[in-house]
């Protein structure tokens, strides 16, 4: 594999942000310009080579991949604002991994922290774990959560998934916390487990599917009386080539609820039986 490779030497101390260490911003750089790199620990700046252990085939190129090692969980942002290449990292990621992406690929080989892919716009994320609280989502103070692009968690996902989703799809294989999509605005999300407490509240449009149990629907939900199979069909099989609990979704008998009508919504959710 083609890139630069970077092994954690130690747990720092403080919370460190990665912003702008990306395949892109390495590129033509040598492994010793790179290990010079400043980034913030705390309050402090630190050189990337007193975190990691820095090598790469010569210099790097904007397209190479980008491979993390080690327990990343005290790094945040990792990818912020990525636009191309491809990130790895080989062990659990810290908050903010993949906000406020516009493409390439980012794989997540752990868990992540909080507010993952938040104002994603394009490209994709894939976390083989558990993520935090407010996947999918805004960033604080932020009108507007994910954009675009696929954000896919094999594990759980926290609460507040996909709060105020735009666009893009958002899968969780395993359980959801509470206010999942909330003030969903458009966009599909996919849950392959059990769903908290308030299930698309304020939510305007959009789809969000489950294909495990059945969840509680909200009497601000109501039944749909329209035939939506072929709709279905098309959704169904574009959840279904991410495997798992979403292989079979073309097969499968579905109920309908639209809502929230107490925020005027024309959403709806999918219960596939």
């Amino acid at each position: 594999m083609n890139g630069v490779h970077l092994r954690l030497k130690q747990a720092p101390a403080l919370r460190v942000d990665l912003r702008g260490v990306t395949p892109a911003s390495l590129a033509g750089l040598s492994a010793a310009q790179i290990e010079r790199l400043a980034v913030t620990h705390g309050m402090q700046t630190l050189a990337l080579a007193e975190l990691f252990a820095v090598s790469c085939d010569g210099a790097a190129a904007a397209g190479d991949t980008l491979v993390f090692e080690g327990d990343l969980s005290r790094f945040d942002r990792i990818g912020w604002q990525l636009a191309g290449g491809q990130i790895v990292v080989d062990g659990p990621a810290g908050d903010y991994v993949g906000a406020c992406m516009s493409g390439g690929e980012i794989v997540v080989r752990g868990h992540a922290g909080l507010l993952a892919a938040c104002e994603m716009a394009s490209g994709t994320l894939t976390i083989a774990g558990d993520v935090g609280d407010h996947a999918a989502s805004g960033l604080p103070g932020s009108m507007d959560g994910m954009r675009g692009g696929t954000l896919v968690v094999h594990g759980r996902a926290g609460e507040r998934f996909a709060d105020r989703m735009r666009r893009g799809t958002a899968l969780v294989f395993g359980d959801v916390g509470d206010f999942l999509a909330s003030r969903l605005v458009a966009g599909t999300v996919a849950i392959g487990g059990r769903a908290g407490a308030h299930i698309g509240y304020g939510m305007r449009r959009g789809s969000v599917v489950f294909a495990g149990s059945a969840p509680r629907v909200a009497p601000t939900f109501v039944p749909a009386l329209a035939d939506a199979a072929v709709a279905w069909q098309l959704l169904a099989r574009d959840l279904a080539r991410h495997g798992g609990p979403f292989e079979g979704l073309a097969g499968r008998r579905i109920v309908r609820h639209l809502g929230d009508l107490s925020a005027d919504g024309r959403g709806e959710l999918i219960l596939a039986a």
